[in-house]
């Protein structure tokens, strides 16, 4: 009989002592993000080593949109995904494609509402605009339907008396919206970061209200898990919620006064300039960053809100039941290790 060499027995003993538990057996993790800044926990738990920590072997790919992810989740060709909670997600849903909200990816706190309304400063200066209900009538620039910052402008026109169908909505590119107000090809917009800071900047925009004044800790996207990794995969569902967090509660740590101005600020810019298409410091010193709950739970009355909004305007197709798309089962069990957030 051939022997084995005990060299190599040796060293297959002191691999499988300095292997984190489980790495030997994971399989690969593919999770989806779009190169934004709200992918910042993506981003930060794989540069700063917190899927390694958790012997996680994942693999970020980046998408052009949210809604590509969706059908990848549902066929678990990718585990985990970050994207916009929008009418096309309870859509998928309604379809029967399996996908599962599992923690907060975005939110608006009490000063970090990166979506914010806008008004051309033309129509501030000539007296077009003087308060929320001289928006009716105006073009705005949106990006999509049946998304989080519809939702925002309806609050801010109801709250004026006004209806979404008092004003005329126009869908272009995010980056696009600080060019059609420059060139007066719209009046208003509702915009996220950069683009509000570059328009402003500019002197193109009057900025009216951002989304934490407008929705308190709106809940703008969403992480996400495809249904076969939430269970079939649990434990390395449950690592990667736990890495997840700690980079979220990283991210959290930039945060001071409304901007990147934290103590791990230089840290965030440095991952966020590496991943996303910003690259400039001085953008980021100049916008609002995102909100996200440090603890990473959902906020389920957002969603619920905005999931009436759609369903209004007849976006929805089908029945969405919100205590069957979002588990908050992941986070629960991370923060039993974590602990509550400390600042």
């Amino acid at each position: 009989m051939r022997k084995t060499p005990s060299g190599f027995v040796v060293c297959a003993f002191l691999y499988a002592l300095l292997t984190p538990t489980g790495t030997a057996a994971a399989q690969a993790i593919t999770v989806g993000a779009t190169s934004s800044t709200s992918d910042a926990p993506i981003f930060i738990a794989d540069q700063k080593g917190y899927f390694r920590d958790e012997g996680l072997d994942v693999k970020v790919t980046n998408f052009r949109s949210a809604a590509d992810m969706v059908a990848p989740l549902g066929a678990a060709q990718i585990e985990a995904g970050a994207g916009s909670a929008s009418a096309g997600l309870y859509n998928a849903v309604a379809r029967g494609i399996k996908i599962k909200i599992v923690a907060d990816k975005a939110s608006s706190p009490a000063g970090y509402g990166a979506t914010k309304i806008l008004v051309r400063k033309d129509h501030v200066e000539s007296g077009r605009y003087r308060s929320p209900q001289d928006l009716k009538g105006m073009k705005f620039a949106m990006n999509a339907p049946g998304v989080s910052n519809t939702s925002t402008l309806n609050a801010l026109l109801q709250s004026a008396g006004l209806k979404y169908s008092d004003v005329e909505t126009v869908d272009l590119p995010l980056p696009d919206h600080v060019a059609a107000l420059k060139n007066k090809s719209v009046d208003a917009s509702a915009s996220v970061e950069p683009g509000p800071a570059l328009a402003i900047r500019n002197g193109d925009a009057v900025l009216i209200k951002s989304d934490d004044e407008i929705l308190p800790n709106h809940q703008i996207a969403v992480l996400l898990y495809s249904e076969e990794f939430a269970f079939k995969r649990a434990d390395d569902a449950r690592r990667f919620m736990r890495a997840y967090i700690r980079a979220v509660r990283f991210y959290n740590g930039a945060l001071q006064n409304g901007r990147l101005d934290g103590p791990n600020a230089d840290d965030v810019i440095a991952i966020l300039s590496e991943a996303t298409p910003i690259k400039g410091r001085d953008i980021y010193k100049l916008i609002t960053p995102t909100g996200m709950n440090p603890d990473g739970r959902v906020n389920r009355a957002s969603l619920a809100h905005d999931l009436a909004f759609y369903t209004a305007q007849g976006l929805i197709k089908g029945a969405v039941d919100l205590d069957q798309v979002v588990d908050d089962s992941f986070v629960e069990a991370a923060l039993k290790e974590l602990g509550p957030y400390r600042p």
